[in-house]
């Protein structure tokens, strides 16, 4: 993340991002859903890898991200962050790790951890340009909230308690530590 230079606010959304799967990971691994954790984490901290850059280039970050990651020999990695603003396929037929990363991403605006409405309501704001975006958004966000069921379906919490089940520490020291790397000259 300090290599490719990503702004402040963006690696804090990443690590909300980390957060939020990291939270959810093994409450469903324990209602039969299994995750790999590593890819999980790897894939939530790295989703906006070069999100930065493409504030200046235009690029499609999730496509760029994950031929970054695929040409750092991160290929499982690269091909989760390559979702995680879009899935291959609605409805997903399994739960695996780029839906997890996805639905984690589409819990965060910024560095808060908000409902499916409110960042609904933010995309929609940000980037729903034309009525093409904004069908295109509300479709994803109806298919996001049937993932919402399907990953919380048998867990002990809902999607209003993630905040309760969030590793506060883990946040702090991960952007304290992004601080400390981004200092020095990588």
């Amino acid at each position: 993340m300090a290599k490719m230079e990503m702004a402040q606010h963006i690696a804090a959304h990443s690590l909300k991002v980390w957060q939020v799967a990291s939270a959810i990971a093994p409450e469903t691994a324990a209602a039969g859903v299994a995750w790999d954790p590593r890819l999980v984490q790897a894939a939530a901290l790295l989703h906006d890898i070069t999100k930065t850059r493409s504030l200046t280039t235009g690029e499609d970050h999730a496509a760029s991200g994950r031929a970054l990651l695929k040409g750092l020999g991160l290929e499982q990695v690269g091909a989760i962050v390559g979702q995680h603003v879009s899935l291959k396929t609605y409805p997903p037929l399994t739960l695996d790790e780029a839906v997890l990363v996805n639905y984690a991403d589409k819990r965060v605006i910024h560095d808060r951890v908000v409902s499916l409405a409110q960042r609904e309501e933010y995309i929609l704001a940000t980037y729903g340009t034309n009525s093409g975006h904004r069908c295109r958004i509300r479709q994803l966000w109806v298919e996001t909230r049937k993932i919402e069921q399907r990953i919380f379906r048998g867990l002990p919490f809902g999607p209003g308690d993630m905040e309760e089940h969030l590793d506060i520490r883990g946040f702090e020291s991960g952007m304290a530590q992004f601080r400390r790397l981004a200092r020095l000259d990588l």
